[in-house]
Parts: structure tokens; C-alpha cells; sequence
């Protein structure tokens, strides 16, 4: 198991640009892959507290539910690059 686990909807652009970072860095991370419907998204809002996609989590460094793509990629490019 990955300590990157990256929540997101498959086809969502933001998503896809974390994702997109996480390759580009070369990072082992875990997907876990969140239902269309934003009541159901209760794992993702245990994390982070709201059902928006992408949000991260980064056992290694404390992270418990980084949400916003760019800030997502701002992290990774901090902390990885």
C-alpha cells in the first residue's frame, strides 16, 4: 500500500491533472475511485469534510485530505520535485 491515496471520479479533468503530477513524479500512490453521487461520497468527506474530488492523502507527511487540484499539485511539486 502507497502512503499517496488520491480520491477521484474517473473523467474528471481536475483528477486527471493529479494524476497526471503523481506519474509525471513517479510516485506509487492508491486510487480509490468515488461514486457520481455526492451523498454517497461519505469516504472521501471522512477525510477532507466535503465530497469534492481530487483530494489527496499523504501518510508520510501528515496530509489526512488535501482537496483543490492545483493546491494538490502544488504540494506533490514541493515536497517530491
Amino acid at each position: 500500500m502507497a502512503d499517496i491515496t488520491l480520491y477521484e471520479l474517473p473523467g474528471c479533468p481536475y483528477c486527471a491533472k493529479v494524476r497526471s503530477k503523481l506519474d509525471d513524479l513517479e510516485l506509487d500512490y492508491d486510487v480509490i475511485e468515488v461514486p457520481r453521487s455526492h451523498g454517497e461520497r461519505t469516504e472521501v468527506e471522512k477525510v477532507s469534510g466535503q465530497t469534492g474530488v481530487p483530494v489527496i492523502t499523504d501518510e508520510a507527511n501528515g496530509v489526512e485530505g488535501m482537496p483543490e487540484s492545483d493546491d494538490i499539485v502544488e504540494y506533490l511539486e514541493e515536497t517530491y520535485a
